[in-house]
């Protein structure tokens, strides 16, 4: 229970070790970055064939299930990490550029105070992170995890309720509970970037396996792109 991101579990550095180089800080960021431009490439391409009347809906569901095919190859296959992460951040960019390009068009303005928004928290908590402000103890990585797999549940729940015409009251209200129930989970994945922090670090402490320093870039990515969905979702609320 290293972290609360599903795609970074405590054992998976042990039970990857392999011979070869060893996972290296410099290497991970690297590889983050890498991600970060897949992720931002294709996310503007689709933006931009939105901007040009193209309807993009099946660019962001092939975006969307391609994406979680291959988060979850990942997950499964840790040593498949170097192939399959770029893969899942340019199939994540299709659907993060659709649903921010039709927030646009519905509140002009949104999705740059979204960006700044998650690039500004999470440079916030890798400075406290760094400093050690934060400390990650046990008890602390139970509470996110705890916290991170009930939104889980409830968005499962949610799922099948919307099957038969109905949702988890307030999940999607505009009013203060349901103001209130977003800033709650984007305070819970914006502290699950401070378990991947550690998790990267724990790696590279441990030694582990050169491939690895891709699967941590994936898995923070993951988190990243949650946060800034969760914080889109907020802004949304708050301009109805």
């Amino acid at each position: 229970m290293r972290t609360g991101n599903p795609v970074l579990k405590n054992d998976t550095f042990q039970r990857s070790r392999d011979e070869g180089s060893s996972m290296t800080l410099n290497g991970t960021v690297a590889k983050i970055s890498l991600l970060f431009l897949f992720l931002i490439g294709t996310a503007g391409y689709t933006w931009y064939q939105y901007a040009q009347g193209v309807d993009v809906t099946i660019m962001m569901l092939a975006g969307a299930i391609g994406g979680l095919i291959f988060a979850l190859i990942t997950v499964f296959i840790p040593k498949a990490a170097p192939i399959t992460a770029p893969i899942y951040a340019a199939l994540e960019g299709f659907f993060i550029g659709g649903i921010s390009a039709f927030a646009e068009s519905s509140y002009s303005g949104i999705v740059i105070q979204a960006v700044s928004l998650t690039l500004a928290v999470m440079g916030a908590l890798l400075l406290l992170y760094a400093t050690r402000v934060i400390k990650v103890t046990r008890n602390f990585r139970l509470m996110i995890v705890s916290a991170t797999l009930g939104i889980f549940l409830v968005y499962m729940v949610n799922i099948v309720l919307n099957l038969f015409g109905m949702q988890v009251p307030y999940l999607h209200s505009s009013g203060p509970v349901g103001i209130g129930i977003s800033l709650f989970i984007v305070a819970i994945a914006a502290l699950n970037l401070v378990l991947d922090f550690d998790f990267i670090e724990q790696g590279v402490n441990r030694g582990a396996p050169k491939h690895m320093e891709w699967y941590g870039a994936f898995g923070l990515i993951v988190t990243l792109v949650w946060l800034y969905i969760e914080i889109l979702r907020l802004l949304q609320k708050l301009r109805r």
